[in-house]
């Protein structure tokens, strides 16, 4: 089969597949048509994909194959029934446009489905993948805007004390960013709803943030739950309250198919000290902080709040190489032993792990959203919203 891979919308600086992946994929049997200039936003020129073997075609060549490879929705106006789309269609948040794919007969497999804790989806994952990397960048940004040295420094002049750095909320992102404030010699504190993070904060340097009266906030698909405004109210709080002399503050907390729980109430931001600065890694889903402006860097009462959407585009090479290797993975566990291609309904990875499972969650996870312009009877919640 063929797999296509256009040139991603405006604002999108990376690439589905990177050069690196197409030996791998043709081993598999896949043929890979890349649209003229798809990988240059990311540093990866067309020259490097025709050395490794790819054909390198217009827009139209890239959606007329039979699998097309995207990180967001591309333009299927341009595609036709029976064809595969494989991207990141956030389902929960873009039922209507979700519903138009199912209209005109293509197949979706939206790869922010992927059921996480299956050991074998892990190397699929592309929320963890480029979660990973924007805790990463979160740091480094909220590093380059304070107006002072991280780590502890002793010079003649006299000792300069450590920075303090709050990470709000320490699943994938957070423990990277933790990690990463540690690594540049900061004091680092973070929280998180789900009790057991505790151990995890601290294996990566970090002091764990408790909340009275905290139990553990985790559904089985490995997601915060939702929680109720009261507890809410608790958390913000307690954390801003620890947050009140910190240096950078970073928030993280994403419900899956929600819009961001604000974290940071604008009250807040009058109590931290000048010079302060909040890198609000959820603008793009309505933000954790309530006085943040997507896509903008913005102050407020002297704190600098950052509100740049989408951090994985500011680490397009690498973003993509990741990207790259979880689509590689998944559309190559699509090849059986005979070297056919094959869309099983069995497959827990598509359609989501059995019911009554560790992994099994009211419909939730797998990456096989809709087939013939059905939705997968397992994948009960999502019928329910595109419905």
């Amino acid at each position: 089969m063929k797999i296509g891979v256009p040139k991603e919308s405006s604002g999108e600086t990376r690439v589905a597949i990177v050069p690196n992946s197409l030996t791998k994929l043709a081993k598999k049997g896949y043929e890979v048509v890349i649209e003229k200039g798809a990988g240059e936003a990311a540093n990866y020129p067309d020259s490097m994909y025709e050395e490794k073997g790819a054909t390198i075609g217009s827009a139209a060549d890239a959606l007329s194959c039979e699998i097309v490879a995207t990180i967001r929705v591309p333009d299927y106006s341009e595609m036709q029934e029976g064809q595969i789309l494989i991207c990141v269609s956030d389902p929960f948040r873009n039922s209507t446009q979700v519903k138009a794919i199912m209209d005109a007969g293509i197949t979706l497999m939206s790869m922010d489905m992927i059921p996480r804790r299956l050991s074998r989806a892990q190397a699929m994952d592309v929320n963890s993948s480029q979660d990973n990397l924007a805790g990463y960048k979160a740091v480094l940004l909220g590093a380059a805007h304070v107006s002072r040295g991280i780590p502890m420094m002793t010079t003649s002049a006299g000792t300069i004390r450590p920075a303090k750095f709050v990470i709000m909320g320490s699943g994938v992102a957070g423990l990277q960013a933790i990690a990463t404030a540690k690594r540049l010699g900061a004091v680092v504190y973070a929280s998180d709803v789900r009790k057991t993070a505790a151990e995890q904060i601290e294996s990566v340097g970090g002091r764990f943030i408790e909340v009275e009266g905290m139990d553990d906030f985790e559904d089985e698909s490995g997601y915060a739950k939702p929680l109720t405004p009261e507890f809410i109210q608790k958390v913000n709080d307690t954390v801003c309250d620890v947050a009140k002399d910190a240096d950078v503050i970073i928030t993280t907390a994403r419900i899956f198919g929600r819009p961001a729980p604000i974290t940071v109430p604008a009250s807040a931001i009058k109590n931290f000290k000048p010079g302060a600065v909040v890198v609000d890694m959820n603008a793009d889903v309505g933000g954790n902080c309530e006085v943040t402006v997507p896509g903008e860097i913005v102050e407020v009462d002297g704190v600098t709040i950052i509100g740049v959407e989408t951090l994985p585009t500011t680490l397009a090479n690498t973003a993509s190489m990741l990207y790259s290797n979880n689509i590689t993975t998944f559309v190559n566990s699509l090849v059986d032993k005979e070297g056919t291609f094959a869309i099983s309904e069995e497959d827990a990875i598509l359609v989501g792990a059995p019911e009554g499972s560790d992994f099994y969650v009211n419909g939730m996870g797998g990456v096989l959203i809709c087939k013939e312009g059905k939705i997968h009877p397992k994948q009960t919640r999502l019928a329910g919203v595109i419905e």
